[in-house]
Formats: structure tokens, C-alpha cells, sequence
């Protein structure tokens, strides 16, 4: 243990037995905030609880038994409002929460919060929350999702969750939050100023600001520093306290009392009135920001002490003092026994087994599937009178082919009508049915509660669908535009996807997030409507990626990938071209080959229910000169290019990919052997994309021991410019059968040659 350790422990004795314990500006009693004396000392006892927690890490990180020593210290007044509410009040939790979670243990039978934790220290696969993969503060019979160190990065999906609680009731479902339920979220003041905290209480507020019901408490911790960089004073007052739709409260959170009475009103606030609540929490932070952190070189020493003589512990041993609660030598007692008791605990976590391999740590990426019940629960397969009625609008069309983008539209409305938990929301989504038309008529079917326009801002629209998705809603969110999940990519990476990983499978967030994307759309340019860069999706474990390049396809994939979120909790991106929404046409115009039917669900069942969902390539042509594999527009582009080479005596199969995360490599590999080339056309960037994966699949396998050829056409590592330059630095049609006519002809040259060796060699040795 660092010296600066050992004085904490110590200093806390030493000052208590002098009785020179820190003053406090407020006067309460425990009766006059409605708590009795007993609660008190609990109260207490779970702040000392979390201390030695804290100190013990210490320990273990020097013995080599823990991994990760940020702490709570300083700030285990949360303990006073973990008492304040309800444990059935989902909590989204930073990691200096230790006291919220031991003093919520105590609210349900059966927990062991001080073992459980120490076997989270020890990353030990015993852990019940994370199995062994992270230092986590989370349980599921507590309801706090487990939450890593991302800064603010869980104030989106708080959000989300909060609005969805009063959504349930308007659309009468049960949630898996109670009907009265609240959300907790707390945060630190450093993290108050980062952009994912600014666009979740925007959105808390903006939603607020048209009365309706938030059921939320935020709470900043506001220790006046962030690692070494010091918070302005009063910047939180000035930034929240006047703050449109937002109820601001402040507490004092080195007193119990206060924090316990000020957390009540939030609570009341929040429950009963539906309103978010914003409570500002003072703190100190003790023993520096992690175990790492050397606090010296940044704060003098006078200010080290200073911060540490306001230790909330301090306070809190004043306060049974001055109310004849407890006596100095059961106020030690306490803490020593405490301390005693954590040691012994530690020693057992320690000495627990760790994950032992790799497949053990990667169990839990993939969610188990969802019980059959709750799969049904809101599953209702529609008649066909229900159909013919929601579909009256489109009754003269529904028989004629159509393109993509309203074939994608007709299955959306079959998914809301039998999924009467779909919930979709993004921007522009709702009565301008979004840019494309895709959504269109959607609000009109089933309303506005689940068609949403959000406000422009990704983080929110990912945000508020985690956290529906936290409540039992199956939520499909859009994203305008593939380049705009960038500025939010980490709600999917660094949230959504971690989740079941981080729980152990315990918490996941099924949902399908569409997105428009790719490049070659006419009168576009720039990297924001014309993007051609999926690679963040592309090394997210666990994530699905779809990317359709036809409206038969479309469909199928699309009820495919609810299926996913619904059955197996997936977490699933479903890539929609742009460029190919309104095609129709293939090889000329009026053609209509780029059209297709609607395919009923009930016509669909048998195919969607079998091999894996479907998750597989599909394939068009049996010619054995040529494989070409792509997707997206490089598919299409790669349908015109076959025509081309069939007319010139070249045998082609063209492998539509179809579902990019994880790559079906098996039937990749089966078309690819069955041919004597292989071509691989990808619409996007040299560097980073999907063909690069490709390849070195194909190279790793059988295949290049049959002396097949392989080759790739990307675009150029380039963003795409306006107009006609777009068309230079993307594949092309004629790039495409160029470069086919250029590997065929190599390998027939080899074949040639070869052929020419062994009949000179036989010549020769006759003429010998």
C-alpha cells in the first residue's frame, strides 16, 4: 500500500478518536430527513464498506491479485441516494458508485455485494456480473447494467430508457421496468462537459420541453477535478442550474443527510411528475484518480490534505457523534472490523480460477437467445384481412414488381403489425416517411409513439434505442446517412455491442439499426452523402452486418435481421445502397430485371426459418471460368459486367456476399473452389475494406493450392468528389470486365504454356 493510502486509513482513526472531524454548513437531524438512527449507521457502514474496498485494491494490485484500482473514494455519498430509490429503479452507474451498489444490495435478498465485487477486482470468472472480463460496477438483481469507463458514454441509453418507461404505457405493454418505475444515472463533473452528455440532457430536455414524461435523475458527482484538469468553480451551477426543461437540485454530498433529504424530492419529482431532475452532488476525490495516478504532480501537497480532511466518511462520523448515534470507539470498531472482514473476503476471491482460454472469454459476445415466452409475448402473426387493410393504400400495386426502396417500405409495415413491440425511430423518419420514402406511411399505420422523429443528433436517436431496447422494446433507429454514425459509432461499439460481453449475457440490446449508405448516387458528393466506408462495423464483435442489393433480397433480409434481434437478442447494422432504392432497370432501360414481387411473410416462413436464418450468399450463374464476388452496387455492377464477358465466350457465377458480418465463408469458399478464377469487387476503399478479408480468406484456404487466380477491384482510397469525378475513384462496369478479360486470358496464357513445355519435352525425347 502507497504511503498516501496508509494515511487515509489511518488519518480517518486518528481524527475520530480526536473528534476533530470537519464542519458542515447545513444542520439536520437523521428524524428531520425521515430516517431513523439505525439507517443511519447503515449508511454508514456502507461508505466504510466501500473505502476498504477501495484500499484493498491497492492491496491486491501490489500483491498481483487486481487489475484496475479506480475507486469510489470520496464519493460514497452515493450511498444516501441508493437508499433513496427504489431497487427495481434501473441505475446507470460511473465507476466511483461502489457505496450506490453495496447500499442497494441491502435493498434485495440474498446479495453478497462485498465478495461479488472483490471477485471483480480479481477478474476472477466467478465474478457474477462480468464472469471475469472487467472490473465492472453492475447486477442484474440489482438492475444496474454493468458499465466500463467510457466517459458519459451510458448517459444516452439513461435516456433512452426513461423515455421508453411512460411509452410502454401509452402503448400498453408491459416493460421490464415497472409502469412507476424511474432511471438513475450518475456522472462525474470532468464527464458533464463531454458531447455525449450534452446531447443526452438536450434530448432529456427537448423531450421534457413538450411535456412529455422523463422519469429520470441525473446526478453529477462533482468533485471539481477530472484526472489532473480542475473544474471551473461554480461551472456546474452556471451550466444546469437555469438549464430549459431540466429541474436543478443541489446537495451537499459529504453529508448523508442532505444527499438523502435532496435525493427524496428528486425521487418524488421524477416518479410522480414525470419530470428529469438534474442534482448536483459536491464531492471530493480521494487517492487520486486510480491507483496509477500520482497526485503529487499536479496538486500540492497542502491541497492533497486539505481535500482529504473533507472526507465524506469524516462527515459522516461527525454526524453520529453529534447526534448520539455512536460513540468514537464503535465508530472505530466499525471501521476496523470492516477492514478486517474485507481482508479475509479477499483472500478467497483471490484465490479463485481466472478465464482460462480464449473461448471462454468470448462466450458471452454472443447473447444467449431469448426465452420462448418473451419471444412471443409480442410476436402476432397478422390474417390477411388485417393485411388487406393495412396495405389499402398500395392494393393497385401490390401485385406489380417494384423497386427496393418501397418493397423495403411494404416489409417494414409486416414487421410493425406482427411486432407490436417495433419501435422505429430517427430523423425525418415519421410523416415525410424519411429522405428515401422508406419509412413512408409508417406513422400514419401505427402512430406516432412507434414511428419517431428524433432531434438531429446520432448519439441520441443510438441512445434512446438502447434504452428502449433496456425495457423490452425491439427498436429499429435510423441513421440519415452512413457517414453521420461516425460521430456516435461508440454507442454501437462501445455500448451496444459490449453489453452481453461485459454481463456475461446477462444485459443485452437486440435491435436493428438501418442505415442508408454507400457511394454512386448521382448529384452527391463529399464523405456525408456519399460514403463508401463501412470498416467501424467491420472488428465490432458480436455485430451483424447486412447490406441487401435488391429489393427480394431486401425484404428477406430485413425479417431475417428482426428475427435476430427477437429471437437471439442480436445487435444487427442493415446497410441500405442508396444508389439502388429506385433502381429498376439492369442491363437497359425498361428492362425491369432490378424489380422484383413482394413476397408475403406467410409465402416467406419456410425459407426464413431455415439454415441459420439464411445468413448465407446467394448466387447467380453456374460458369466455371469466373467467380466474381461483391455486394451492394459492386454486385449490381457485377451483373451488367456478366452479360458482357458471357457474350464473349466467359462462364461466370457472380456471388452476391449479402450478409458482410460474419461473412458466410463457408459458401464462399465452395463457389470459389468450383471456379478457375476468382474476382473480388468491392465499392469500397482499397485500404479497410471488406476486400481485404476476402482475400486473405480465399488465400488461407484450398483454394490457392488448385493454383486458382485471384484478383480485386476497390475504389481508390479517396473520399468521393461531386458530380462526374466520383466515377474515378469508384469500380466501374467496364473496369469490372477489363480486368476479368485480363485474369482469364492470364490463366488460359499459363495453361497454354504449360501444354507447349510438356509437348516439347515429349518431342525431344523422341527425337533422343
Amino acid at each position: 500500500m502507497s504511503n498516501r493510502n496508509q494515511l487515509v486509513r489511518d488519518n480517518f482513526i486518528n481524527f475520530v478518536r480526536s473528534e476533530n472531524l470537519p464542519k458542515s454548513s447545513i444542520s439536520l437531524s437523521p428524524s428531520d430527513v425521515g430516517l431513523t438512527d439505525i439507517e443511519v449507521v447503515d449508511l454508514f457502514e456502507t461508505q466504510v464498506m466501500s473505502r476498504h474496498l477501495d484500499l484493498q485494491s491497492r492491496i491486491m494490485q501490489k500483491n498481483g491479485q487486481s487489475f484496475y484500482t479506480i475507486g469510489s473514494s470520496g464519493h460514497e455519498g452515493n450511498a444516501a441516494y441508493a437508499k433513496a430509490f427504489k431497487p427495481t429503479d434501473m441505475a446507470f452507474l460511473h465507476y466511483r458508485s461502489g457505496a450506490f451498489v453495496i447500499q442497494r444490495s441491502k435493498q434485495v435478498a440474498g446479495q453478497t455485494p462485498l465478495y461479488d465485487m472483490l471477485l471483480s477486482f480479481a477478474a476472477s470468472k466467478d465474478d457474477p456480473t462480468s464472469g471475469g472480463r472487467h472490473k465492472v460496477l453492475g447486477s442484474k438483481a440489482l438492475s444496474i447494467p454493468p458499465q466500463t469507463s467510457t466517459i458519459a458514454s451510458h448517459l444516452p441509453k439513461a435516456m433512452g430508457a426513461a423515455y421508453s418507461i411512460p411509452l410502454a404505457k401509452r402503448l400498453a405493454l408491459e416493460g421490464k421496468i415497472p409502469e412507476n418505475g424511474i432511471i438513475v444515472c450518475n456522472f462525474g463533473d470532468a464527464s458533464s462537459n463531454h458531447s455525449t452528455t450534452q446531447g443526452a440532457l438536450n434530448s432529456t430536455a427537448w423531450a421534457a420541453y413538450q411535456s412529455i414524461r422523463m422519469p429520470i435523475v441525473y446526478i453529477c458527482e462533482d468533485n471539481g477535478i477530472g484526472i489532473s484538469t480542475s473544474t471551473p468553480d461554480g461551472w456546474i451551477a452556471a451550466n444546469y442550474k437555469n438549464r430549459v426543461g431540466l429541474n436543478y437540485l443541489y446537495c451537499d454530498g459529504l453529508n448523508l443527510l442532505d444527499t438523502y433529504r435532496k435525493a427524496k424530492q428528486a425521487e418524488k419529482m421524477a416518479r410522480q411528475q414525470g419530470k428529469p431532475v438534474f442534482l448536483h452532488m459536491r464531492t471530493v476525490r480521494i487517492l487520486g484518480h486510480a491507483g496509477s495516478d500520482a497526485e503529487f504532480v499536479y496538486r500540492k501537497e497542502s491541497e492533497i490534505e486539505a481535500t482529504e480532511f473533507q472526507d465524506p466518511l469524516l462527515h459522516s462520523a461527525r454526524i453520529l457523534l453529534e447526534n448520539n448515534i455512536l460513540s468514537v470507539d464503535e465508530i472505530i470498531s466499525i471501521y476496523e472490523g470492516t477492514e478486517k472482514r474485507i481482508a479475509h473476503i479477499a483472500k478467497q476471491a483471490a484465490s479463485k480460477s481466472k478465464l482460462d482460454n480464449a473461448e471462454q472469454v468470448k462466450q458471452s459476445i454472443i447473447p444467449p437467445s431469448a426465452a420462448a415466452n418473451l419471444v412471443s409475448k409480442y410476436y402476432k402473426i397478422k390474417n390477411e384481412a388485417d393485411r388487406t387493410t393495412l396495405f389499402a393504400h398500395e392494393k393497385h400495386n401490390l401485385h406489380k414488381k417494384q423497386h427496393l426502396a418501397k418493397l423495403l417500405n411494404w416489409a417494414l409495415i409486416d414487421l410493425m403489425a406482427e411486432n407490436e413491440n417495433m419501435v422505429m425511430c430517427g430523423e425525418d423518419i415519421a410523416t415525410k416517411g424519411g429522405v428515401y420514402n422508406v419509412t413512408s406511411k409508417l406513422c400514419e399505420r401505427f402512430g406516432k409513439n412507434r414511428v419517431i422523429n428524433t432531434l438531429l443528433d446520432e448519439q441520441s436517436i443510438l441512445g434512446l434505442a438502447i434504452g428502449m431496447a433496456h425495457n423490452g422494446f425491439l427498436p429499429v433507429p435510423e441513421i440519415q446517412f452512413l457517414a453521420y454514425v461516425h460521430n456516435a459509432e461508440d454507442q454501437i461499439r462501445g455500448e451496444a455491442a459490449t453489453l452481453p460481453f461485459f454481463s456475461n449475457g446477462q444485459f443485452s440490446n437486440p435491435m436493428v439499426i438501418r442505415i442508408a449508405g454507400l457511394a454512386y448516387q448521382k448529384g452527391f458528393g463529399g464523405h456525408f452523402h456519399n460514403d463508401n466506408s463501412f470498416a467501424v462495423f467491420r472488428d465490432i464483435p458480436g455485430l451483424i452486418l447486412a447490406c441487401p442489393s435488391n429489393g427480394a433480397d431486401a425484404v428477406e433480409m430485413m425479417r431475417t435481421s428482426v428475427k435476430l434481434a427477437r429471437e437471439q437478442q442480436r445487435l444487427v447494422v442493415f446497410l441500405e445502397p442508396i444508389a439502388l432504392y429506385m433502381a429498376k432497370d439492369l442491363h437497359a432501360e425498361g428492362d425491369g430485371l432490378w424489380m422484383s414481387e413482394y413476397v408475403t411473410p406467410s409465402a416467406n416462413a419456410t425459407a426464413t426459418n431455415s439454415a441459420d436464418h439464411d445468413q448465407k450468399i446467394s448466387v447467380y450463374g453456374e460458369g466455371k471460368s469466373l467467380c466474381i464476388l461483391s455486394y451492394g452496387n459492386g454486385y449490381y455492377l457485377s451483373r451488367k459486367a456478366e452479360k458482357i464477358l458471357a457474350q464473349q465466350g466467359i462462364e461466370c457465377r457472380v456471388i452476391d456476399l449479402r450478409w458482410l458480418a460474419p461473412l458466410d465463408e463457408k459458401g464462399i469458399i465452395e463457389q470459389a473452389t468450383c471456379c478457375e478464377n476468382v474476382l473480388i469487387v468491392d465499392e469500397c476503399r482499397q485500404t479497410g475494406s471488406i476486400s481485404e478479408a476476402l482475400f486473405t480468406l480465399l488465400a488461407e484456404s484450398e483454394i490457392t493450392r488448385n493454383k486458382v487466380k485471384i484478383s480485386r477491384i476497390t475504389a481508390h482510397d479517396s473520399f468521393i468528389p461531386l458530380g462526374s469525378a466520383a466515377y474515378h475513384v469508384l469500380p466501374s462496369t467496364e473496369q469490372i470486365v477489363e480486368e476479368a478479360l485480363l485474369l482469364v486470358s492470364t490463366k488460359t496464357a499459363v495453361n497454354k504454356a504449360k501444354i507447349e513445355t510438356k509437348t516439347d519435352a515429349k518431342t525431344k525425347r523422341r527425337n533422343t
